[in-house]
């Protein structure tokens, strides 16, 4: 789909985010410079700034980095968006995730500059920006419109992010009642199935079966709200919207997943997607990954991990294993040096599985690095540096080169989550661990990656939490009769070979929580049964029973209690 940009002025156009290929194309409709307003990782599919620059470079574009988050966007942010505008040639371009940043940065200049008021409004409202709210024109709406105004603005429910999370919990609303008005607030516009990106790293999925429409996700009586959220404002139980529109709510569920960051190593910017550098942590590059393996025929190959928590702790050794085992089938293992390096001081965090993946790490002749955290990378000298300990526990940086390496970026909370009061004090959202309802806001619940419990961040745990979180909401209202209790659940199927699968489950402190048999599987040993389960089963179970409010093999302890308890 072609980029939609609106022209402001004759000077200037903002647009929604501009993509690497998309540069050429700007600078053959005239453009001249581009003002890029959105911060690095607020999405998974997101190209960073980095490759974004010297795409514009190629294109014979400047580029200026004016990055600013939603809703928080103050008199320095104007001023350097002035002046990057000031000393850049014209035509001039600005993006973010939507637009709206780029708009509001434009329109607040203008104001500055003693631009009407009611002129910017409209020129903003004709190209789809409500900026009222950023401008400081919003009157409370009159008796006669009230009623409406409440009713589009206001939602017995409303949740934060249209992942995996988002998704299923609105999806086990919906099971569950019919009575309540819900609204999803997500400004992306497809939905990514990441669990599969190590299968499309390892050659085994397609790049296209891991991505859908957002639209076609979203359950049938929930109200899509295609927005980025700017501010948490708990205590009117309200959000405001990046153009500072405020969404009204009686109970809040926060979802939006974390955010990826790859400026948390440097340089590793500068050289993603070239020079051997890959990763399966990005929609985009986990083809990559496959092109390297596949090419490979001898060299030195590294992955890493750094400190928890991440996403699917077991990512950054599926990536290994998989691409030790195509080099095992082709005969070429013996000519692959392979080295993990990883910033914890265990394999896996789960002692039980541990014996099983260090066969097949001794299989593969990997070599173990751990409490190794890598703090730097050149791409053109394929060296990468960490940091680690000597024996007198002194901190010193090592070095290793490479012919591919696959990077896993350290993770946070969205910025947006970091700095609200929902935050602790490392800022995931602060839930009580077992009812997942937060601890200071009686109202308001997490699910995901987001969340501080400590679980494993997995699609899986997301599957487990999604009814917990339903049901406890429900109990609020006084139409469940019990509280449901989270155990910590979660899965990661480690592929240790094309075929077979160490199927890890368990939950909190490490408890074992298998969810078959052990004469069906036993998830300590490598099975072909684990292997089918994660090829073919578990992604239409992903997309036609956990986002569809399904709740396969889903049994949340439960306890009776009274609404106190909740």
């Amino acid at each position: 789909m072609a980029l939609k940009r609106l022209a402001v002025t004759e000077d200037f156009s903002v647009s929604e985010q501009v993509t690497v290929d998309e540069m050429t194309n700007l600078a053959a409709a005239g453009v001249r410079s581009v003002i890029c307003n959105r911060p690095d990782g607020e999405a998974s599919d997101q190209p960073t700034v980095t490759e974004l620059q010297s795409a514009a470079e190629q294109a014979g574009l400047e580029i200026a980095f004016v990055p600013v988050v939603p809703g928080a966007i103050d008199e320095s942010d104007v001023a350097a968006f002035a002046a990057a505008m000031e000393r850049m040639p014209k035509p001039l371009h600005a993006f973010c995730r939507t637009g709206t940043r780029s708009m509001t940065l434009w329109s607040l200049h203008q104001k500055a500059q003693g631009v009407a008021i009611e002129d910017l409004l409209r020129q903003a409202k004709d190209l789809g920006y409500d900026l009222a709210q950023v401008l400081g024109t919003a009157q409370a709406p009159s008796p006669a419109t009230a009623t409406s105004k409440a009713k589009q603005d206001h939602f017995d429910v409303l949740i934060i992010g249209g992942g995996a999370a988002g998704i299923a919990v609105a999806s086990s609303l919906m099971a569950r009642t019919q009575a309540l008005s819900i609204a999803i607030i997500d400004p992306a516009e497809v939905h990514y199935y990441q669990p599969g990106w190590t299968m499309v790293g390892g050659g085994i999925f397609s790049q296209g079966d891991t991505v859908k429409t957002m639209a076609s996700l979203i359950p049938s009586g929930v109200r899509w709200i295609k927005a980025a959220v700017g501010e948490f404002d708990p205590t009117e139980n309200r959000v405001l919207l990046e153009d500072c529109h405020p969404i009204y709510y009686d109970r809040l569920i926060v979802a939006p997943g974390l955010k990826l960051n790859w400026h948390g190593v440097e340089g590793l910017v500068d050289t993603l997607g070239r020079n051997g550098v890959t990763s399966n942590y990005r929609y985009d590059l986990a083809p990559y990954t496959w092109e390297l393996v596949s090419s490979l025929s001898g060299g030195r190959a590294v992955f890493t991990q750094p400190p928890m928590p991440i996403k699917c702790a077991g990512a950054p050794q599926k990536a290994l294993y998989l691409s030790a085992d195509h080099w095992r089938r082709n005969g070429i293992l013996k000519d692959i040096d392979i080295h993990f390096y990883n910033a914890g001081a265990v394999l896996f965090g789960v002692k039980d599985y541990v014996p099983a993946l260090m066969e097949y790490i001794e299989l593969y002749g990997a070599s173990l690095h751990f409490e190794h955290r890598l703090t730097r990378i050149d791409g053109p000298s394929r060296t990468a540096w960490f940091e680690t300990r000597d024996a007198e526990g002194q901190t010193q940086e090592v070095s290793t080169d490479f012919d591919m390496i696959h990077v896993c970026p350290p993770q946070t909370a969205p910025d947006f989550i970091r700095e609200s009061p929902l935050a602790d004090e490392a800022g995931w959202v602060d839930v009580d661990q077992n009812t997942l309802q937060h601890k200071s806001f009686d109202n308001i619940w997490s699910l995901g990656d987001v969340m501080n419990a400590p679980n494993a961040k997995t699609a899986a745990a997301a599957r487990m939490q999604a009814p917990i979180v339903a049901n406890n909401l429900l109990h609020d209202l006084d139409v469940s009769r019990s509280v449901s209790h989270y155990n910590g659940y979660g899965s990661c199927p480690l592929t240790v070979e094309r075929g077979k699968i160490v199927l890890a489950e368990f939950g909190y402190g490490g408890k074992l929580l298998p969810s078959f048999p052990r004469w069906l599987l036993n998830g300590q040993r490598p099975s072909r049964m684990a292997w089918i389960l994660k090829e073919k089963i578990l992604p239409p179970v992903y997309w036609k029973a956990m986002l569809r409010g399904r709740e396969w093999m889903v049994n949340p302890e439960r306890s009776a209690a009274d609404s106190s308890s909740a």
